[in-house]
């Protein structure tokens, strides 16, 4: 059989910081992967914001990157990837419809409605902590990044790319099983089998939270952690449903390091092409079939 016309990949949150990052290195480092059908199929990228001016500007910033243009990776160059700007807000379950809608019905990336690669990446993390806070918090993070899987696994299953169709969810080591939580809520959360049960114990934080009790049930104050913790039980979950099902999409989630970005306000020990190592690994690389993982530093990470 004939490879396809092209490979698609989608990045969500990819404007700026870790998300730019992404893009970037996934045009750089597919032409040596094994999706790129020994290089000779070319690879479309969605570059997705929320905001229109910004998206373009990152676009146009990757038109001029040396990196890119050393390598010769774009398609305007000689390369194999193409990176177009899509509009997605995350926060909008509608938008994440209308991207879903777009991608199931086009046909100008060859590949029929299909995704072979999907980085989940954005996301927000607000100041201070109430119930707004954790309402606001969970609702893009948690239930909208969840949705959004849900949209893009059927795509992912149209993949035509012989059984490696990736998809990554961003998590963070803030969300790790440590001593921030009681036992009670790690144990809960380390037995969580499906999405369903995820969104349960994920809905019972914000409940405790709206009635005052959350420390005494053993939840931390701490919106963004369990927001990323939930990403990680889903994560799990998804990627036991889809090995189940046999559809040959590797699910696995990572977190990208403590990363120099406007969200760590400038702290941290990583450029954001570090934080992109293991989010491009995991869309990429050799994993031997490891899926439902949590990864960081290139390598599977007890949560």
């Amino acid at each position: 059989m004939a490879p396809p016309a092209s490979r698609t990949a989608l990045v969500t949150g990819a404007n700026k910081g870790i998300g730019l990052a992404i893009v970037r290195n996934l045009a750089l480092q597919y032409p040596s992967s094994t999706l790129s059908h020994n290089g000779t199929v070319p690879l479309l990228i969605y570059l997705t914001a929320r905001d229109q001016a910004r998206g373009e500007a990152a676009l146009a910033s990757l038109e001029a990157d040396a990196s890119l243009k050393k390598a010769k990776a774009l398609a305007r160059d000689g390369g194999l990837s193409t990176i177009k700007y899509r509009a997605l807000d995350i926060s909008k379950e509608d938008s994440i419809q209308a991207m879903s809608d777009f991608l199931s019905s086009s046909e100008e990336d060859g590949g029929g409605g299909s995704l072979d690669v999907v980085v989940n990446n954005a996301g927000i993390a607000l100041q201070g902590f109430d119930a707004d806070v954790v309402r606001t918090t969970l609702h893009t993070n948690y239930t909208n990044t969840t949705i959004a899987v849900r949209k893009f696994i059927p795509l992912l299953r149209r993949s035509r790319s012989g059984g490696h169709a990736r998809l990554v969810n961003v998590t963070s080591m803030s969300g790790e099983l440590n001593s921030k939580y009681s036992p009670q809520i790690a144990s809960k959360f380390r037995a969580t089998k499906s999405v369903a049960d995820v969104d349960a114990l994920v809905g019972s934080f914000k409940t405790a939270v709206e009635r005052g009790t959350h420390k005494e049930e053993g939840w931390p104050s701490a919106a963004y952690a369990v927001s990323k913790s939930g990403v990680t039980a889903m994560t799990r979950a998804v990627a036991k449903e889809e090995m189940e099902a046999g559809s040959g999409v590797l699910v696995n989630c990572c977190c990208p390091g403590w990363v120099k970005t406007d969200m760590t306000k400038g702290s941290g020990y990583k450029s954001v092409d570090q934080g992109a190592m293991t989010p491009v690994m995991l869309a990429l690389g050799e994993l031997g079939g490891v899926e439902g993982e949590y990864w960081q530093h290139e390598k599977v990470k007890r949560w």
